[in-house]
């Protein structure tokens, strides 16, 4: 992980394009069991995100704290299994220049925000819809 190539926000974000072949944090790069088993693993959660979501969430205005983070997670992850199952890898490009860590796309955003947003969500606010 060289030197960004392009620098979007001085000091906090850059553009470094990275061909990640692992899953998170790169984990498993270069084996290809890995690429299926994960691609796989994917899918079933995806197929369980998808029928929770249409299964047991009523269409009621309350319910959108818990819907929104659901698309969120599903977006991420169909965006990461597309570019798996088409290339091979996952085109990562943003990386933080002010801390170590490595570089990410806008779908794992979206899975970490929905994670988050989600553990939020049942912790404190599904008690107290009825």
């Amino acid at each position: 992980m060289g030197e960004p190539a392009r620098i979007f926000i001085p000091g906090i974000l850059g553009l470094t394009y990275f061909e990640n072949t692992g899953v998170a944090f790169g984990i498993g790069a270069g084996q290809a069991w890995g690429q299926w088993l994960f691609s796989g693993i994917k899918i079933v959660i995806l197929c369980g995100v998808v029928w929770f979501y249409y299964k047991h969430l009523p269409f009621r205005r309350e319910m959108l704290f818990i819907r929104v983070p659901l698309i969120l997670i599903a977006a991420g992850g169909v965006g990461n299994l597309i570019d798996r199952v088409t290339l091979g890898f996952v085109r990562d490009m943003l990386r933080f220049e002010f801390i170590h860590f490595p570089i990410f796309n806008l779908a794992d955003v979206y899975v970490v925000v929905g994670c988050f947003s989600m553990a939020f969500v049942t912790l404190f606010v599904v008690k107290d819809i009825k």
